[in-house]
């Protein structure tokens, strides 16, 4: 009899225990989710902060705030870009959103195995920039901070990535006013700088973006990405006249190589859409009117900006470039003064220093492969380029098909310009507008075929045979 009462008595206590460990489970479980939320966050914000910087605070504009992120002095905290800060703190709280630091870095390498190759390559130019004892930041801002923003951004959602898009556009717009005021105003609001070396009687604009250069590749990786990816802003009414105000600006920035491949683009898709109506593409009679009338508003404008001069000084740059394409022979001719032995590793950097002064190429080697075959050797110039094929092919793996254009305008800024080489972060200035404004859309879950029960065929009803001799009986 004590067996038998005490046992449903022991019974009710376990549950009730069980009862109680779930309820306070409960709390756990919100406490856990709502620490998750405020992570991520955190993470956006500094994110957002990061991109804001990256766009707007150049090497230039950072010299003119006695910054020595480009020129000698400083401390070792000013060599490394703010936005490269900000995305370090942001890849922290990544690590420590789930609790789970060596989980995160697994889940974010499973599906992104080709960047292990760019990073090892990477680490192997860092351990030569320390045997050598040469400044290492230059490769922390140029080839890790874009690798650490695309993981950071590849684990977002896209409402968290909302936020960023909007201050990638805000900054972009931001930058073009800022080059038509400096274009005809002919006053500059940040005063354009090399390093250390201040260059005057300058037309082209800079904004804050540092170079002309720079700006003209960075617009017109925005001007190919809202013309191959409409769904960046789906208003036509809003996207053609951004489209044709962003374009105006290259002209105040002055870039021929970030123009021509522009151009070069825009006639291509022209063509392709020629062809389509030729072979017989319905357009809607309305949308033809609109395409029509703006073709010839579009022409008007060009004829008079050229009747007025405004783009004489570009067109000046086509007729006389002074000396861009004699520089750029001259940064072929460099290598020849070297030894097979000094380009395997990576010529003395005094001797580099004063060929450039000899050949007349003060303001850089312009070119992305000589340019890193003279400052890291040929051995590193191999690895780097083979990293960054892979960091691409990563990249173009996760975007939209227009990232190959966008990828096209990036080799011909590398093949005709300093870029990459030197210290700077128009690599991940690029990388974010890839990453940001083209990615590939997700195919919806289609759900599995909902099969209906089908209700069996009805059985002939039985029927009794009847004799022959009965049959009519």
């Amino acid at each position: 009899m004590t067996l038998a009462r005490t046992a449903p008595l022991r019974l009710h206590r376990n549950g009730a225990v069980a009862a109680a460990g779930s309820r306070a489970r409960v709390p756990q479980r919100r406490q856990i989710v709502n620490t998750a939320q405020l992570i991520n966050l955190m993470i956006v914000s500094v994110l957002l902060g990061a991109i804001v910087a990256i766009f707007t605070l150049s090497g230039g504009v950072l010299t003119n705030l006695k910054i020595h992120y480009l020129t000698p002095g400083g401390n070792f905290l000013e060599k490394l870009h703010p936005g490269t800060y900000a995305t370090f703190i942001a890849m922290l709280l990544l690590l420590m959103r789930d609790g789970d630091p060596i989980g995160e870095i697994n889940r974010a390498f499973t599906d992104a195995k080709l960047l292990l190759v760019h990073l090892f390559c990477w680490f192997v130019l860092l351990i030569q920039m320390f045997v050598l004892e040469r400044p290492f930041t230059v490769i922390i801002d140029t080839f890790l901070l874009p690798v650490l923003l695309c993981l950071l951004i590849w684990r977002l959602t896209p409402a968290q990535r909302r936020p960023l898009v909007w201050a990638i556009h805000a900054t972009l717009l931001l930058n073009i006013l800022i080059g038509y005021y400096e274009y005809f105003s002919g006053h500059r609001i940040i005063p354009l700088t090399l390093g250390s070396v201040l260059v005057v009687g300058e037309w082209r604009s800079a904004a804050l973006l540092g170079h002309p250069l720079t700006a003209s590749g960075i617009v017109g990786a925005y001007i190919m990405a809202l013309v191959l990816r409409p769904a960046i802003c789906p208003p036509i009414m809003i996207r053609v006249p951004l489209i044709a105000f962003s374009l105006g600006s290259l002209m105040a920035f002055g870039g021929r190589t970030a123009l021509m491949t522009v151009l070069f683009v825009l006639a291509c898709l022209g063509l392709l859409e020629t062809i389509r109506l030729i072979r017989g593409k319905r357009v809607p009679l309305l949308f033809a009117v609109g395409a029509i009338c703006f073709l010839f508003a579009a022409a008007g404008v060009v004829f008079a900006a050229l009747y007025l001069g405004i783009f004489d000084k570009m067109l000046l740059r086509f007729s006389s470039d002074k000396g861009s394409a004699l520089a750029r022979f001259a940064t072929f001719d460099m290598l020849n003064h070297f030894q097979w032995s000094e380009l395997i590793l990576g010529p003395n950097p005094v001797r580099v220093n004063a060929l450039q002064s000899q050949l007349g190429l003060n303001y850089g080697i312009e070119n992305f492969w000589v340019s890193c075959i003279v400052q890291f050797g040929l051995i590193h110039t191999i690895l780097i380029t083979l990293g960054l094929t892979c960091f691409f092919i990563e990249l173009l793996r996760r975007s939209d098909r227009a990232a190959f254009a966008i990828l096209l305008l990036i080799l011909m800024i590398a093949a005709s310009s300093v870029s990459f080489s030197s210290k700077n972060i128009q690599l991940a200035q690029l990388v974010l507008l890839i990453a940001l404004l083209l990615p590939r859309e997700r195919a919806p879950a289609v759900a599995p075929p909902r099969y209906v029960h089908q209700r069996p065929p009805m059985a002939a009803p039985h029927v009794r045979a009847v004799p022959r001799d009965q049959e009519f009986a």
